[in-house]
């Protein structure tokens, strides 16, 4: 999952400090940011898209998706709201 550290343009592709773990575009601006334990995705987890805007929030057990999971349009609309357990959708809403 951090194999590549560098973009060509020696941008840094993602950061670790302590549990948090915050991944970038190849400008510099955030893409994905949340908690990092074991090596593997944990809790909460913010997605944005290279505009800034949100793009979504889903929560992580152990690496797999477990829990809500929302995805935004460029207009801040719930376009999918799901949640999951162990990895596998349960129920869309």
């Amino acid at each position: 999952m951090l194999e590549k550290s560098i973009y060509s343009n020696g941008q840094k592709v993602y950061e670790l400090k302590g549990d948090k773990l915050v991944y970038y575009f190849k400008d510099g601006s955030i893409k994905a940011e949340g908690k990092f334990l074991k090596n593997r995705k944990e809790g909460q987890w913010n997605y944005y898209r290279k505009s800034g805007h949100l793009w979504k929030v889903g929560h992580y057990k152990a690496g797999l998706k477990h829990g809500s999971w929302q995805r935004y349009s460029e207009e801040g609309q719930v376009e999918f709201d799901a949640l999951y357990e162990d990895g596998k959708v349960m129920q869309k809403f």
